[in-house]
C-alpha cells in the first residue's frame, strides 16, 4: 500500500543529508553508466561478426584444394590437389538430398578494357548458384544462366563499380568489351553492399567459357555449396566432415592429412567467433558488476551512518509502538529509492552516449553499440536487489535499536 508520510520522511531524509546521498548515488550511476557501455560496446562487436558473416548466405560450405603433406598409397608428399569438374558433380550426386546449390569457382586476374578506358580486375568463373550463396543483387540485366554454361558463352557479369569504371554514364548492358583482349558481351551488372567496393569490382563469367579459354581445361579452384537449412548446425558439422572425408578418398589423401583438402563451414566459424564476443561479454559483465558492487558498498556505508545519526529518532518510533519490520521496511525503502534514481540516471546516460555512437566505431570492430530492453529489465532487477543488499545490514541495525538506549544516545 502507498504510504504518503513514508515518502515524504524518505524525501525529507535525502534532503537533510544531500552531500552523503549524491556521493553514495554517483557510485552506483559511475557502476551502471560502466556496466552500460561495455555491455553495449559487447553488442556492437557482435553486431559487427554478424554483419561480417551477412554478405554470404549462412548454410554455405566452401571447399579448398591444398598440399597433400604427407605420403599415402604410393603417391609422394607435398602433392598440390587439384578440383576438377568431375569432383563437384561426384558432391552433387553424393550429398543430393542435403544440398541445395552447388558452384565451382575459378580466380583470374584481369585487364578488361572498354573504348579508351581500362583497368585491373578480378574475375570468378562460376555456375548460376553462385548468385544464391554470395547473395549477388542484381541490379540490370541477368545472372550466368545454365545455357551460358552449355554454350561457352563469352558473357560477363559485372560490378557496378567496374560499369562505373569503364562505361562511365553508359548503360553496359550489350556492350562489348574485352578482358585479357578476349572479347565478352555484358549481360548483367550487380551490387553487393554487404562487402564493399572490392566485391563491386569483380566481373563473373561462366566456368564452363574460362576452363575452354584457359586450355580447355576441366581444373577448379573451389568448390562451394548450399546445403539445406533444416539439417542444423549438428547436421551441417556432419556434412562437412563427410565431405572431407569423400574427397581425400578421391585424392588418395592421408585421413590424418590436415593441409590436402581445406573444408570451411560458415555456420561452424560464426559460432566460433561469436564463443570469442561472449566471453569478452562475460569478462565486461563482471566488470560492470564489479563496479556496481562498489556503489552498492558506498551506499550501506552512508546507510549506516545515516541509522546511526537517526538512533535517537528511531528508538522513539520503537517507543511509540513502532515494529521492528516497519524500521527495516522503511530503511530499505530509502535506499532502493536512492539506488533506483541514481542508478537510472546512469542507465539513460549510458543509453546516450551508446546512441550517439552510432557508426563511429566501425574502424574498432564495433557496429551500433546498444543495449536491448531484456538488458535493462535485467539492470533494473539488479538495482531493486542492490538497494536490498546495501539496505539490509543498517536496516537490521536500525530494527535492534533499543528505546531506552536510543533515548540516551547524544
Amino acid at each position: 500500500m502507498f504510504d504518503l508520510d513514508r515518502w515524504r520522511e524518505i524525501l525529507q531524509t535525502i534532503n537533510k543529508n544531500k552531500l552523503r546521498t549524491l556521493l553514495a548515488g554517483f557510485t552506483v550511476t559511475l557502476g551502471i553508466l560502466i556496466f552500460t557501455i561495455l555491455f553495449g560496446m559487447g553488442n556492437g562487436l557482435k553486431n559487427t561478426f554478424y554483419e561480417a558473416f551477412q554478405d554470404d548466405a549462412q548454410n554455405t560450405i566452401f571447399v579448398y584444394s591444398g598440399l597433400a603433406r604427407k605420403p599415402f598409397k604410393g603417391f609422394k608428399e607435398n602433392r598440390r590437389i587439384e578440383f576438377e569438374n568431375a569432383d563437384l558433380e561426384f558432391l552433387k550426386e553424393k550429398f543430393a538430398g542435403r544440398i541445395e546449390h552447388i558452384t565451382a569457382r575459378i580466380y583470374k586476374g584481369v585487364t578488361a578494357k572498354y573504348k579508351s578506358e581500362y583497368g585491373n580486375y578480378s574475375l570468378r568463373a562460376v555456375h548460376p548458384s553462385h548468385q544464391y550463396l554470395e547473395k549477388t543483387d542484381i541490379d540490370k540485366g541477368r545472372y550466368v544462366n545454365e545455357n551460358d554454361i552449355k554454350t561457352d558463352a563469352r558473357v560477363a557479369v559485372i560490378g557496378r563499380l567496374v560499369e562505373k569504371d569503364l562505361f562511365g554514364k553508359e548503360d553496359a548492358i550489350g556492350k562489348y568489351f574485352s578482358m585479357n583482349k578476349i572479347i565478352y558481351r555484358v549481360v548483367g551488372v550487380f551490387s553487393d553492399k554487404g562487402s564493399g567496393d572490392s566485391e563491386e569490382r569483380s566481373i563473373y563469367t561462366p566456368v564452363s567459357t574460362t576452363q575452354l579459354i584457359h586450355k580447355n581445361t576441366e581444373i577448379i579452384d573451389q568448390i562451394n555449396l548450399m546445403y539445406d537449412i533444416s539439417i542444423g548446425a549438428n547436421g551441417a558439422s556432419k556434412l562437412s566432415k563427410e565431405i572431407e572425408v569423400e574427397l581425400k578418398k578421391r585424392h588418395n589423401i592421408a585421413p590424418s592429412d590436415r593441409s590436402g583438402i581445406y573444408v570451411e563451414n560458415k555456420v561452424e566459424d560464426l559460432n566460433d567467433t561469436l564463443q570469442v564476443a561472449n566471453v569478452l561479454q562475460i569478462i565486461v559483465l563482471w566488470i560492470g558488476i564489479g563496479t556496481l558492487l562498489a556503489g552498492v558498498i558506498g551506499i550501506s556505508n552512508i546507510m549506516v551512518y545515516i541509522v546511526k545519526e537517526r538512533t535517537k529518532e528511531l528508538g522513539i518510533r520503537k517507543a511509540l509502538g513502532a515494529k521492528p519490520s516497519s524500521v527495516i521496511g522503511m530503511i530499505l525503502q530509502e535506499t532502493i529509492v536512492v539506488t533506483l534514481v541514481f542508478g537510472y540516471i546512469g542507465l539513460l546516460i549510458g543509453n546516450f552516449i551508446l546512441n550517439s555512437m552510432g557508426d563511429k566505431l566501425k574502424d574498432w570492430f564495433i557496429t551500433n553499440p546498444s543495449v536491448s530492453q531484456e538488458t535493462i529489465i535485467a539492470a533494473t532487477v539488479i538495482l531493486i536487489l542492490s538497494g536490498l543488499i546495501a539496505g539490509y545490514i543498517p536496516a537490521r541495525r536500525a530494527a535492534r535499536v533499543k528505546p531506552i538506549v536510543a533515548l540516551r544516545d547524544e
